[in-house]
């Protein structure tokens, strides 16, 4: 994949993200199924919205609390999160 970063997020509700990336590509992704499943303590404050909203973008990416909870941007432009 060619070198592309996050350019902006946009809640859409809940957990779900719309995602524009350098490319001008946007991608709509459901974060839920990841942190409601992964059963990892440091993802429990992201069940909440609110929570989950704390996110920044940092040097081309997503990211969580210094980088607690981050995807690869490849996974995130898949709609591939893990």
């Amino acid at each position: 994949m060619l070198n592309v970063s996050v350019k902006a997020a946009i809640h859409i509700k809940s957990h779900i993200l719309e995602i524009e990336f350098s490319d001008g590509h946007k991608q709509i992704v459901d974060f839920a199924p990841f942190i409601f499943s992964d059963g990892h303590p440091d993802y429990e404050k992201y069940k909440s919205e609110s929570g989950f909203l704390t996110f920044e973008i940092v040097d081309g990416n997503i990211n969580w609390d210094d980088y607690t909870m981050i995807f690869p941007v490849e996974d995130l432009y898949k709609n591939h999160i893990r």
